[in-house]
Formats: C-alpha cells, structure tokens, sequence
C-alpha cells in the first residue's frame, strides 16, 4: 500500500519541479531577451549620438576667443578622415565660429590624392580671402610631403620642427608589369577593347611607348600645377634653387632655409606667441561608427563600377 500510494505523490513531486524549472527557464530567457533587447538599443543609441556628435561639429568651448585647430594625418584619400570633405567642413566650421582668434592646420602626412590636396588648398585660399582677419598658419609634426605639403602652402606661414621631413614636391605613379612572367608560365592574356588605349596602363599587357610617353605628360602637367600652387602660395619666400621642385625631402632646419617654411614652432607655441589665444578648440571632423559603416557598405556597392578607372587614379599620387 505504501508503494502504491507514494507513487502519484512521487510522481506529482517529479512533475512540480519539471513545472518549476520550466518556469525558471522561461524567466530565465525572458531576462536574457530584455537585457540583449537594450544592449541593442544601447548601441543603436550610441551610434546616432555618435552621428549627430560628429555632424554638428567639435564642442565651441568657453566664451573666449581661442585657437582653432584642424588636423590634417596620414594619407591624403577620398575615403580616409583626411578626406577634402571632412578637411573643408572642419575649416569651415572654425573659420564661421566667432569666438576663432586663428586657425591651425596640424599636418602630418606623407601626402596623397592630387585632387583632394587640390580641393583643400583652394578652400583654405578661398576662407582666408573672405575672412582676411583671420590668420592660418600650417603646423608641421613629423612628414609634410607632396600632397601635405601642396596644402601647408595655402597657408600664411608655415611653421616645423627642426627635425621634420618636408618637401617632396614631385608627382608618380607606380605600378607593375606582368608581361613576361605570363610568358614564362605559358599565360595567353586575352583582351577584347573597342579603342585603340583602352588598355592603358594595363598590368599584364606590354607597355608601349606611346602610352609611358602619355602617362610621362599627365605627370608632368599635374606636377606643373603643384609647382604654380606652391609658388602662389610661398610667393618670394622661395630661394631659387631647382632642386626645391625636385621631388627631394627636406629636414625642417633646411626647408626654413630654402623658403619652404618660416620658422621653428608647434600648435602650443603658435597658439600662445603668434595669436595669443592660448585655449585651443579641435574642430577636426574625426571618423565615428556611422562613418564607417557608411563608408564601409557605400564602397562595396560601387566597387564593382569603379574598379577599373580607380586602378589608374589611385597610382597617381603626390608623395
């Protein structure tokens, strides 16, 4: 009897817990849902303050005057923070600001696209024309080169450490030749064009004469516009020495010395002794998670378009 009667209160036990861990699970996993359900919003939330951070410009500061800073690092691209749209946006925000003493473009960049150099300086041109109370000067940390530099000579002065590289003032584009390897390895490049260049450039054909002697002359003309921009911008300051155009590299002591800076300084010091607005304000747009992501789906949509005609533009660079 015993047995017999013990068996639906075991049985009614083993059912009560299962009911019961079953219970604690759904809770379990409810929790689970709700704490992964704001982590999402946490970083939905992020993002779009990070976007709206990033679009409504840096923090203004105190109610001073103060020294606007933009930085301009690494490489010159349409697709990096040194981008001519970020660049030109940074500088128009601080040129507009009312409490802005001076401005500061810090550079450090081994140089980059001729166009967006290009762009930039004639922004920079454009601002200091229509705002000629307000002084820019150029900053020099470590590299000023081609492209970097084509924008520092914007500038009103130009300012380096002793030890910086700047110059290179020169035009290239690289590539390689395939041709022969194909030849050795039994490789037929079958090629179909409707035009006679369209296969400019192209790696794995043989270079002919008349395209490197095409090529040679787009160099020379965008070098030619380099040196018209640096020679504007610098005006007499420049020494008369061919080399200056060159495509050599200079430290900061002897870029002085050849005019292609005006004296030793760094942003604390410009701040402080030339415009005497020691408070500075970055109004550097810096890339933020939206950004990126933006930059990240928008190049893998159009990549398949451009791939062909960003092969050649990319190998022309000023550096």
């Amino acid at each position: 009897m015993n047995d017999a009667s013990s068996s639906p209160s075991t049985e009614r036990q083993m059912l009560e817990r299962v009911l019961l861990a079953t219970i604690e699970e759904q809770r379990r996993a409810r929790r689970w849902k709700i704490f992964f359900r704001f982590a999402w919003l946490a970083v939905i939330v992020f993002a779009v303050l990070t976007w709206f951070k990033g679009a409504a410009g840096p923090h203004l500061g105190g109610p001073g005057r103060h020294t606007a800073l933009v930085d301009i690092r690494g490489l010159i691209d349409s697709e990096g923070e040194s981008s001519a749209e970020n660049i030109v946006d940074s500088l128009r925000s601080a040129f507009l600001d009312p409490r802005t003493a001076g401005v500061v473009i810090r550079i450090s960049s081994p140089g980059g696209s001729p166009v967006q150099s290009g762009i930039i300086y004639q922004e920079i041109r454009r601002l200091r024309a229509k705002h000629p109370d307000i002084p820019l000067h150029a900053v020099v940390e470590e590299v000023c080169a081609s492209g970097g530099y084509y924008i520092a000579a914007a500038a009103d002065r130009i300012y380096v450490d002793q030890a910086s590289l700047v110059g290179s003032i020169g035009v290239l584009m690289d590539g390689f030749g395939f041709s022969d390897v194909m030849k050795k390895f039994g490789v037929e490049r079958r090629l179909i064009t409707a035009g006679e260049n369209k296969a400019f450039l192209d790696m794995f054909s043989p270079q002919s004469e008349a395209h490197r002697a095409h090529a040679q002359l787009m160099l020379n003309e965008i070098h030619r516009q380099f040196i018209d921009a640096v020679r504007a911008g610098r005006g007499d300051r420049l020494k008369d020495d061919p080399q200056i155009f060159s495509g050599l590299v200079w430290t900061g002591a002897r870029s002085i010395e050849l005019g292609l800076a005006d004296g030793l300084g760094s942003l604390s010091s410009v701040a402080r002794d030339v415009f005497q607005v020691e408070e500075i304000v970055d109004f550097s747009r810096h890339e933020n998670l939206a950004d990126r992501l933006a930059r990240r789906f928008g190049a893998q949509a159009v990549q398949s378009v451009n791939a062909a005609l960003q092969g050649i533009a990319a190998a022309v660079t000023l550096r």
